[in-house]
């Protein structure tokens, strides 16, 4: 079985497949949206300034989500 961590966990310029998204059912079909689905590859690419959000790349383009959002997705480095 492999490890599973949080997407906010996930160290800067690392790669993950994402596990899943947990969250309330609103907030998880925007994430999906969004493209961040189960089995697609995500990389976190830079942290603001004071910290939040975060800048993440999935699916050829570039996203910013909080970390309290990022907290709700699972990955697998």
């Amino acid at each position: 079985m492999a490890f599973n961590m949080t997407l906010r966990q996930l160290p800067l310029g690392q790669t993950a497949t994402i596990d899943q998204v947990d969250g309330a059912r609103a907030f998880r079909l925007r994430l999906l949206e969004l493209g961040l689905v189960p089995g697609a590859t995500v990389q976190t690419c830079r942290v603001a300034p004071l910290g939040d959000p975060l800048e993440i790349a999935v699916r050829g383009g570039r996203l910013s989500i909080r970390k309290s959002e990022a907290e709700a997705i699972r990955v697998i480095p």
